[in-house]
This record gives C-alpha cells, structure tokens and sequence, in this order.
C-alpha cells in the first residue's frame, strides 16, 4: 500500500466528511448502481450507449 494512502486515511480518521457529503457520496453511488442495472436488464436506451471508437485509425474487424 502507498504511505499517501495511509496518510489520507489518517486525516480522514481525525476529519470525517460532514453528513452531507456522505449522503452525496452514496447517492452518487446509488445512481451508477441503478444505470449499470438498467443496462444489464436491457432497459438502457440505444441513443445513451456509446459506440467503440476504432484505435490509431487502424478498423476495429478487419483484418
């Protein structure tokens, strides 16, 4: 493990983040868990999900 990490986690330890940044944190987290849901029950619409992009110019399949 990094020792920045453990230095962050000491100050988070002798800090703790406000309720509200919490509560934002598990919303936040709430959400995504509710999009990758809806993606992976087949709900997520066409015109949200992305396309691959081919990499340096080279098309992605043929070959």
């Amino acid at each position: 493990m990094n020792p920045n990490w453990l230095l962050r986690m000491k100050r988070w330890a002798q800090n703790p983040p406000s309720p509200r940044r919490v509560k934002l944190v598990f919303a936040v987290v709430a959400i995504c868990l509710v999009i990758v849901g809806l993606e992976w029950m087949g709900w997520w619409p066409d015109w949200a999900t992305t396309e691959r992009m081919p990499r340096r110019g080279v098309p992605l399949g043929n070959f």
